[in-house]
């Protein structure tokens, strides 16, 4: 579709990300001086075995105050596992979440009926490489051998050796499903969290990150939904369930033919006996809010959304709702720039007036530094070693690359499409198409680039099927973004990078992809692409053709945005690498009505592969492997706390201090490191929220930099703001609560507190004067547990006024070029608004439509989305 076309689309729709809201605040008072932080106590718990499997050690990493999120599950003390042919036959790991109390059967190790787990949904076809046997991977019970009784599977139908039968699921609500449990109407292979196959390695030890779900994601378990007994009402706690497949037959002898697969269902009866159960306890999935409070609203950066997710659910309690939405930063400094009292407080990383085309409005704005995260390259990636690779590297086959090497080179090959199975169909058996000789010679995927090969030597032995679905390209959100920005610049920063966008091979001769050239004498459009203004990842080669192999008409045609589909944002990004699925609809499905391309579901394990951009926090969330990023330095770092701390030690620039990748040169400085700021306009917003406002930027500076899992603490994949950052955060507090210039909204309106209506994001209003707190130096320290829990409006100390500069002129009638907000995705949009008409248009959900939604803030954080969903279809 062309350019035009697609500005079309995009103009037509604002793409706002609505939030579910919790939470609400009051402010704690900070110290002069806060000791280091302490992270949360820890809830790891370890558990035996029995049995074949007394020897074995079983560690959940987290099992309190868990969410939508990914815990380690790592063991000790087995057996490595064998392969009949491609399929898993012995000493393997199964694991599964289940609901319901404990059944009684197993006294040293409470856990439930196994009609209460989900499992069984194994894909229904397209089995050919799939390790399973249709028994071990499903709830079909079917004995090869004789055993004396057959436990309780004789309820479901498996009689005798050559019957047999299928173990039902219940539901939390009682709906039972008793036949086609692996396809049925409550999870599928799309939408299980299920671990069919876990390998235990030749030392016995074996790890896998597993998805916990809670009633959002798995309605059927209702894992979080408040629970009242006996008049006490908590969040509902669930198991998490591993079941080890061994090598001994039901006789207690070793399996007499190892040449074919001889494991069943877990939850058969006989393998049922050896589970391990360890109980989960969630935070709430219901709201802590009073339903039908005042909303005190705030907008923007992603970047902060786990952050205030977990401030929230703390300080809900205290009386004040504050209602999130996620939007994009340049639409949010847009929206706060043009409606500044119904936007509220807003969290950018720039100061408004910064994006092209825009200038300050009038006035004062204070800003407040709130949380250090950054941007990351998240990645699950599975061994599978070449024939002729060396026995040390076969040894790890199955196993999770831990860590790779990226360069801004290579980045830039994958988000400008430049790889040789990118366009997927251009070049078939040597033949190419038209215009697309320039792939001809380059790797299929990063996987054989010399480049990557030469900073992550093992996967010279690795063996990767080099597709659309695989290392050809980067799984990235729609929309403009902070985020997409930094990751421009960074490159940008970079000379190679810059040459090869310009044109000049690589090393080895590889070519960019001309729709992404910066030399408008190679770019087929005629128009040098700028990634100076380019703050979304555009998908912009024309492509388009029906998939070889797929068996689809001529007609069934696909486009780069079918091959590499968009996210609806970063939290996806991370959610899918998790579930190793891209969401290319691959499978043409002839006997469908319409027929259609279909979606084949998460890549097979042991052989997936997987990249994205996301954020610090989502990646940490689900336990995604993340990338070290080369820094201004030449330096390899990796986006931990310290990477972080490093990187915000350099923010520069007059009013909002920001990380750039080219002045970041400390050599342990994250180069994708970003600060993030909450941007208030005083004069726009009554002195309630005003106070409202200080309240929460006193609780962000105190108790909320201190690291945990507990609600109200700060998640993993952020940094602690620095004492001088902090002492900033409450200096704009003071601000807030100090000011005393003229306001539009005293007496009420939805500023002060009353409409949470989160429309608009048009274009920027009048001028704007910066005001309050401006980021300086990293600094040391962080705070102490120690802070009052009693809200405050008062400032702890004497913090002094904000700094407020102005910035007089006048704003052009349409200040941004409606270029920039072309969404490259063409048709593909009507797509997103099939999947997210709840929430189209960004408008926000009120509280008292929020009972099922709280932790996450918005869609994609709290409600159920299937696997294969993506923005653009």
């Amino acid at each position: 579709m062309r350019r035009t076309s697609r500005t079309r689309i995009r103009n037509a729709l604002v793409r706002l990300l609505a939030g579910a809201t919790v939470g609400a605040l009051a402010g704690l008072a900070v110290a002069q001086a806060a000791p280091s932080a302490t992270a949360a106590t820890g809830s790891a718990v370890t558990v035996s075995g029995r049995g074949e499997f007394k020897d074995m050690k079983f560690t959940v990493s987290q099992t309190k105050n868990l969410t939508s999120q990914a815990v380690t599950v790592s063991w000790t003390g087995g057996t490595a596992t064998t392969f009949a042919g491609t399929q898993f036959n012995t000493d393997f790991v199964q694991i599964m979440q289940c609901w319901g109390d404990d059944d009684g059967t197993v006294p040293s190790n409470p856990g439930p009926s196994r009609t209460q787990c989900q499992y069984g949904a194994s894909p229904t076809t397209n089995r050919t490489s799939w390790p399973g046997n249709a028994l071990d991977d499903t709830r079909q019970v079917f004995y090869s051998a004789d055993p004396t009784n057959y436990g309780q599977d004789n309820r479901y139908g498996a009689a005798n050796p050559n019957a047999g039968g299928e173990v039902p699921f219940k539901s939390v609500d009682g709906t039972t499903i008793t036949t086609n449990t692996q396809n049925n109407a409550l999870f599928n292979y799309n939408t299980t969290n299920e671990i069919d196959f876990a390998r235990t390695g030749t030392n016995g030890t074996g790890k896998e990150y597993f998805e916990v779900q809670t009633a959002n994601e798995a309605p059927h378990l209702g894992c979080g939904e408040p629970v009242s007994t006996n008049g006490v009402t908590k969040p509902r706690s669930c198991w998490l369930v591993i079941v080890p497949q061994g090598h001994l037959d039901l006789d207690g002898k070793p399996y007499a033919d190892t040449s074919q697969v001889n494991a069943g269902s877990p939850v058969s009866s006989t393998n049922w006996k050896n589970r391990i159960a360890v109980k989960l306890n969630f935070n709430s999935v219901g709201t802590n809010c009073a339903l039908g409070a005042d909303e005190r609203p705030t907008t923007g950066s992603e970047l902060v959304a786990d952050a205030m997710t977990s401030w929230q659910a703390q300080l809900c309690s205290t009386g004040k709702v504050y209602g999130y939405t996620e939007l994009g930063e340049p639409d949010t400094r847009s929206r706060l720039t043009s409606d500044a009292s119904s936007t509220g407080m807003a969290f950018t990383t720039r100061k408004l007036g910064a994006d092209a085309g825009t200038t300050a409005p009038s006035g004062t704005t204070t800003y407040a530094p709130v949380a250090l995260s950054g941007a990351v390259i998240g990645f699950t990636i599975e061994r599978r070693a070449k024939s002729d690779a060396p026995d040390s590297i076969k040894k790890l086959a199955g196993t999770k690359v831990e860590s790779l090497k990226l360069n801004a080179r290579l980045v830039t090959k994958l988000l400008t499409e430049s790889y040789r199975n990118s366009p997927w169909g251009s070049i078939i058996n040597g033949t190419v198409a038209k215009g697309y000789g320039w792939a001809k010679n380059n790797p299929a995927g990063i996987a054989s680039d010399p480049e990557f090969i030469a900073l992550n030597p093992e996967f010279q032995y690795l063996s990767v099927a080099e597709t659309p679905a695989t290392d050809t390209d980067l799984i990235t959100s729609l929309g403009h973004s902070d985020t997409a920005r930094a990751i421009w610049q960074w490159i940008l920063a970079d000379k190679d990078a810059r040459q090869f966008l310009a044109g000049v091979p690589d090393d080895d001769g590889m070519r960019v992809n001309p729709y992404y050239s910066t030399n408008k004498d190679l770019n087929p459009t005629g128009i040098a692409f700028d990634p100076s203004s380019t703050d979304d990842y555009p998908k912009s080669d024309p492509w388009c053709t029906v998939p070889p192999g797929s068996d689809a008409p001529s007609t069934a045609t696909q486009c780069m945005t079918d091959f590499h589909p968009y996210v609806d944002d970063m939290h996806a990004g991370a959610l899918h690498t998790r579930r190793a699925d891209t969401l290319w609809k691959s499978s043409w499905d002839a006997l469908s009505s319409p027929q259609a391309y279909k979606s084949p579901g998460p890549q097979t394990v042991g052989s997936r592969f997987i990249i994205t951009v996301t954020d610090a926090a989502s990646a940490a969330r689900y336990g995604l492997q993340t990338a070290q990023l080369e820094n201004s330095s030449g330096k390899y770092v990796a986006p931990t706390a310290a990477g972080l701390t490093a990187a915000a030690a350099t923010a520069s620039g007059s009013g909002v201090a920001e990380i750039t990748p080219d002045t970041a040169t400390a050599k342990a400085a994250y180069p994708l490191a970003e600060l993030v700021y909450a941007a208030v306009r005083p004069g726009k917003v009554s002195k309630a929220a005003r106070q409202d406002y200080a309240a929460l930027l006193r609780y962000v500076a105190g108790t909320g930099q201190i690291l945990g899992a507990d609600p109200g603490k700060l998640p993993e994949g952020y940094a602690p703001l620095s004492t001088k950052l902090r002492a900033q955060t409450v200096k704009a507090a003071d601000a807030l609560l100090a000011y005393t210039g003229p306001t539009s909204t005293d007496g009420g309106g939805s500023a002060d507190g009353g409409g949470t209506d989160a429309s608009g994001g048009g274009p920027s209003g009048t001028d704007t004067s910066v005001g309050g707190t401006t980021g300086g130096g990293a600094g040391t320290g962080t705070p102490s547990d120690g802070a009052s829990a009693t809200p405050s409006v008062k400032a702890s100390f004497d913090g002094g006024k904000a700094l407020e500069t102005t910035a007089a002129g006048n704003t052009p009638a349409d200040p941004a070029n409606p270029l920039r907000y072309a969404v490259p995705v063409g048709a593909a949009l009507g797509a997103v608004a099939g999947v997210g008409a709840p929430f189209a248009g960004g408008r926000q959900l009120s509280v008292a439509s929020a009972v099922a939604a709280v932790r996450r803030l918005r869609a994609r954080r709290g409600w159920s989305r299937p696997r294969g969903g993506a923005a653009n279809g």
